[in-house]
């Protein structure tokens, strides 16, 4: 249990950085480019580049290449449930009523 106790705690590090957080918001809706990641979030390509390693040596996204092109999206992980409620809950737009 003590392993699984710090695997969990070392996830909710990675999950309480909000720029990870919002990447991971963004390929919770599906994969995306490095240059498509950069043009919705505010960060400095380098920084973006660091985040995006802290999230792939957690387990947390994949990366494709196709050509120059690197796609990254969201690792088949037991936090993806977690990530994805995260979505629901805070990163979703809110359904409107006709």
């Amino acid at each position: 249990m003590a392993a699984k106790v710090e695997a969990a705690a070392e996830l909710l590090k990675t999950l309480g950085n909000p720029q990870r957080l919002r990447i991971l918001c963004l390929l919770v809706e599906g994969e995306r480019s490095v240059g498509q990641i950069n043009a919705e979030v505010a960060l400095s390509q380098s920084a973006l580049s660091q985040h995006l390693a802290v999230l792939r040596n957690q387990g947390l996204v994949q990366t494709r290449r196709e050509a120059q092109t690197i796609h990254y999206s969201m690792a088949e992980s037991p936090a993806r449930a977690v990530l994805e409620t995260l979505h629901a809950i805070y990163c979703a737009e809110p359904m409107t009523r006709p």
